[in-house]
């Protein structure tokens, strides 16, 4: 569905989050467009934590529309995801935009839909993207078994999502909380 990149976020505590991606843009099924992009920010005054996967220009309006619903919320994560869903289903040019993103602070880990769905996951990890699976296997183990700090975690999982899905390389970015 999403060929062209991973992210994952990872929160070991409210004062270690953190969410990485990798820089791979894929043109098509067989064409590597940019292998550098950055695909995760720090948004609404460096409070918030985004990653998106899917449509590079859909992802972008996405991010944009997100922070305005960040301000009209004063902040709060979760009705500005709530509110960025309802107008992403119901709006019909925001409709057909072909993205997922992901959202933390220092309260909530979040993945966005534009089925309207805002799902916070039940564990403190989760993986969105052609790689998706991969890096969440890998962020699951490394979190459950190891000592590893967020950051960590969410490196090491975009290289083990890199090393097996072709949408996925290892020019790896993050941000932290």
């Amino acid at each position: 569905m999403f060929h062209a990149t991973t992210i994952v976020a990872v929160r070991r505590s409210e004062n270690d989050i953190c969410i990485g991606g990798d820089g791979q843009v894929t043109m098509g099924q067989n064409a590597v467009m940019k292998r550098t992009a950055k695909k995760v920010r720090k948004i609404y005054k460096d409070t918030v934590l985004s990653g998106f996967a899917g449509s590079v220009a859909d992802a972008f309006t996405l991010t944009e529309k997100f922070e305005k619903k960040l301000e009209e919320h004063s902040g709060n994560l979760k009705r500005a995801a709530v509110a960025l869903a309802q107008t992403w289903r119901s709006d019909k040019v925001m409709r057909n935009l072909e993205a997922l993103m992901l959202a933390a602070d220092h309260e909530s880990l979040l993945l966005i839909s534009g089925n309207g769905e805002v799902i916070e996951p039940d564990e403190n990890y989760i993986a969105i993207g052609s790689g998706g699976n991969y890096a969440y296997a890998a962020a699951k183990a490394l979190f459950e078994n190891t000592d590893m700090n967020a950051e960590e975690i969410v490196r090491e999982s975009l290289k083990i999502a890199a090393s097996i899905c072709v949408y996925t390389n290892e020019n790896i970015s993050v941000e932290k909380l």
